[in-house]
């Protein structure tokens, strides 16, 4: 049996995983932790694969001939790594660092706290600016929010699903949560397998919260630990092909709202990102964006 075994899902982001990796790995010296790293490379073309062989032979390497998605490649990790039994899966993503002391952190408090399924790490970016980590599961305000002007003072609140950031401060307590960023999850190994992890329907975006709504309605908690701090740059594979990654986001949400919300709210949130999608179409001057947008509309309309 080991601790935990750490799932990293990579894609074309060589540099950034080199130096998670190392983060990763001096943590388990410090820490003294006892696990095993997976790196599950979903067909990288930038050397990624040749990296993880020359400078971390102690990885183990699994690499795709395509690209089956964000969840299915985690799913494929922890599937993996059960043959060492760790007690905790950590998915983690390639573009992050981990501070010292923050794995540590999060196995304390899941030690401690049987009734929690799942924990997340407090996020800041590479300048060290706060990020939001956690989130409540969305609804048709975060439409609103994410799609037409609104005062810039509403964006930190509860209407967008934000927990106060003074919540997130290192000394504060860890708090509940609806779900967290999927870039840091920390999931007990029997609370993977009970919840069959994720959907690979979502191939991405979305596919943290629909497993959080599994875990929650198995009666499990999921926190965040504001004292384990993870670097998270944020964006470094999708911002490779922004418009692939808009119908990816939108199609992944139509899914996530058709699952587990009514037909009233279905059809106010398809009347939402209609309108909104229109708006972006009107305001891009990219060709490739502008495909991307009527794709989503496309998906959109048929929740009416």
């Amino acid at each position: 049996m080991i601790d935990l075994s750490v799932i990293i899902v990579s894609w074309n982001v060589r540099s950034y995983l080199a130096d998670c990796l190392r983060s990763v790995y001096a943590e388990f010296n410090q820490a003294g932790l006892k696990g095993e790293v997976w790196v599950v490379d979903n067909n990288s073309t930038d050397g990624t694969v040749e990296m993880v062989q020359n400078l971390f032979p102690q990885v183990n390497l699994i690499s795709n001939a395509d690209n089956p998605g964000f969840g299915a490649a985690n799913n494929q990790g922890m599937a993996a790594a059960n043959e060492y039994d760790p007690r905790y899966h950590f998915l983690l993503n390639p573009d992050t660092v981990v501070r010292p002391g923050a794995i540590q952190k999060m196995v304390q408090f899941m030690d401690s706290h049987p009734e929690v399924g799942m924990s997340g790490a407090r996020l800041v970016y590479g300048d060290g600016r706060f990020q939001h980590s956690a989130f409540e599961f969305p609804r048709l305000g975060q439409l609103l929010f994410d799609l037409f002007p609104v005062p810039a003072r509403l964006y930190e609140s509860k209407m967008n699903g934000r927990y106060p950031r003074k919540m997130y401060e290192p000394s504060s307590k860890a708090f509940k949560i609806d779900h967290p960023l999927g870039a840091t999850m920390l999931v007990r190994r029997d609370v993977a397998e009970a919840t069959q992890g994720f959907d690979q329907e979502f191939f991405m975006y979305c596919e943290e919260l629909d497993w959080c709504r599994r875990i929650h309605e198995a009666g499990w908690e999921i926190y965040t630990v504001p004292s384990a701090e993870i670097v998270h740059y944020g964006g470094e594979s999708t911002g490779q092909v922004a418009a692939r990654s808009v119908i990816n986001l939108w199609e992944s949400r139509a899914r996530f709202y058709r699952r587990y919300y009514g037909s009233l709210i279905n059809k106010l949130a398809s009347w939402i990102v209609l309108a909104g999608m229109k708006r972006q179409i009107r305001q891009t001057g990219e060709p490739e964006l502008v495909q991307a947008y009527q794709r989503v509309m496309s998906i959109w309309s048929k929740i009416n």
